[in-house]
């Protein structure tokens, strides 16, 4: 599960009241507000992951997790084998020494 994202305010009223003090008029101060409200917008649609690239992630994480399982169980089994042949060849020299004339 991905944690919720946080999200960032932008105070428009108190942003006018500061462009304000500063010698702009209202109307002045409420057009760059809004302008600046709508920059910080697209800036953070641009950068923050949305819920659908999260199921995107998730989906491809999943499948990786699916191969990389397959993967190991198949090693586990190549090795299991290979212990098993060597467990043979080494009871057959064994056998074969001990079979040996002394």
């Amino acid at each position: 599960m991905l944690a919720p994202m946080s999200t960032t305010t932008f105070d428009t009223f108190k942003f006018v009241d500061r462009l304000e003090k500063a010698g702009l008029s209202r109307e002045q101060a409420a057009a760059i507000a809004e302008a600046q409200k709508e920059s910080l917008s697209e800036a953070l649609d641009a950068t923050l992951a949305t819920k659908a690239d999260a199921v995107r992630l998730e989906t491809r994480i999943d499948g990786l997790e699916t191969r990389l399982q397959n993967r190991i169980e198949t090693l586990e089994l190549r090795l299991t084998v290979k212990l098993g042949a060597f467990i043979a060849a080494a009871a057959g020299v064994i056998i074969a020494v001990l079979r040996l004339p002394h």
